[in-house]
């Protein structure tokens, strides 16, 4: 299996990333970088809930873009490149109502200008809860003296 990543990196690296945002206020936690794949946990609890007491549809999408847009930008140049979102589609399959969801991205396509990402979220019992795709656009860096602008 060939390794995807730009550079080598651990999860420990990618959970630095998680501070002041929303990423550490709904406790996601990377767990797990394979060679074409990173995997992440989040609490179903008070934060994550809907009124009606199951996983919030939001919360699951936020899972997904989480670790597409973060696997996507493990995949380039991070001095030259930046990869943002375009497009998430999340169908819901199953109701959780507590414990832990965990969310595995894998590639579809890793291109030069685009990326497009599987998210997989699934209960403690391995039960497919939600599934997405994720397309991301690579874009330049600006320069810091370029102007921003259209």
């Amino acid at each position: 299996m060939k390794n995807i990543w730009f550079k080598p990196i651990t999860t420990r690296e990618i959970n630095a990333w998680r501070a002041d945002t929303l990423l550490e206020h709904l406790s996601i936690v990377f767990t797990d970088i394979g060679p074409d794949s990173l995997t992440a946990t989040m609490p179903v609890d008070r934060r994550t809930l809907q009124p009606l007491g199951t996983l919030h549809g939001g919360a699951s999408c936020v899972l997904a873009e989480t670790l597409g847009s973060v696997a996507a930008n493990c995949c380039i140049d991070l001095e030259q490149k930046m990869c943002v979102g375009l497009d998430i589609n999340v169908n819901h399959i199953r109701a959780v109502r507590s414990g832990l969801v965990t969310g595995i991205a894998k590639p579809l396509h890793i291109g030069r200008s685009t990326q497009v990402w599987e998210i997989r979220i699934v209960n403690e019992e391995n039960q497919l809860v939600a599934i997405s795709r994720l397309t991301v656009s690579v874009l330049d860096k600006k320069k810091p003296d370029q102007k921003a602008g259209f």
